[in-house]
């Protein structure tokens, strides 16, 4: 059976999605953005602020479903630009303990909703 998540702390899903999905143990998130949650206004400053942004409401969809990032097994990073990646690495790696860190792959792709730079989805255990 499947249970929806959905948290006021990260942005409203913008279609016909949930935030995450839950069956049995297993968190499936969808995507999240740089959306501020209150004003569901993009936080493009910078790389860093950005990727900060897609990290705080991963972490408010996490928390919603009584998990941390620890849970989190598995991380896709989706980029609009390469050159970005150390960037947007240092800021990703804060919320992970390197020796327990989630397996993860990082794509380059041509395009991302509303023009953002960065996406991260991810898969979560209890």
């Amino acid at each position: 059976m499947k249970k929806i998540i959905n948290t006021e702390k990260a942005p409203a899903p913008i279609g016909p999605y949930n935030q995450a999905v839950l069956v049995g143990n297993t968190l499936f998130t969808s995507g999240q953005i740089a959306l501020d949650p209150i004003s569901m206004e993009l936080v493009l400053d910078d790389i860093e602020t950005e990727t900060k942004q897609v990290m705080e409401n991963m972490k408010a969809v996490l928390e919603a479903a009584n998990m941390s990032f620890e849970n989190v097994v598995k991380s896709t990073i989706f980029i609009m630009n390469m050159s970005d990646f150390a960037r947007i690495n240092s800021v990703y790696g804060i919320y992970f303990n390197e020796q327990t860190a989630p397996a993860r792959e990082t794509v380059q792709v041509a395009g991302l909703p509303k023009g953002v730079n960065v996406e991260i989805s991810m898969i979560a255990i209890k």
